[in-house]
């Protein structure tokens, strides 16, 4: 049986997911966040935090087609080694980013977790192919 990915947290987290006309839920990291939107075919508002500088990143879908504040966000990848649950392995280092300077910065700092800077458009790609299809029929 394959695990299906879960992007939803129970607890509180630095990505908050305004669901348009429902509810306002917690996503596990960056991509979870993303992946909300493409999975439940809803707009919403995404609001998080650069974990470098603690400014604000907000990602806003109208229509389907999300609007990123800052204009030069982007998002760190990456995965600590060894395997298991993608809880415990990535989700604290799938972040929003006010720009490619500080996921830079992060990444420096976080040399135990590989990854790359992704864009915005690779970022939503990412998400909407991991979550998209969850619920279709």
């Amino acid at each position: 049986m394959r695990a299906v990915p879960d992007p939803f947290s129970a607890a509180p987290t630095r990505h908050r997911v305004r669901i348009a006309g429902g509810a306002e839920v917690w996503s596990m990291c960056a991509i979870d966040a993303l992946g909300i939107p493409a999975m439940l075919g809803r707009d919403a508002v995404i609001s998080s935090t650069d974990p470098v500088t603690g400014e604000p990143v907000t990602v806003t879908t109208d229509g389907g087609t999300p609007v990123w504040e800052p204009a030069g966000a982007v998002v760190f990848v990456g995965q600590r080694p060894g395997g298991g649950p993608a809880a415990a392995v990535c989700c604290d280092a799938l972040n929003f980013f006010t720009g490619e300077t500080t996921a830079r910065a992060w990444a420096d700092e976080h040399p135990e977790v590989p990854g790359h800077i992704v864009g915005q458009a690779r970022a939503e790609e990412i998400a909407t192919r991991t979550f998209g299809p969850l619920l279709a029929p």
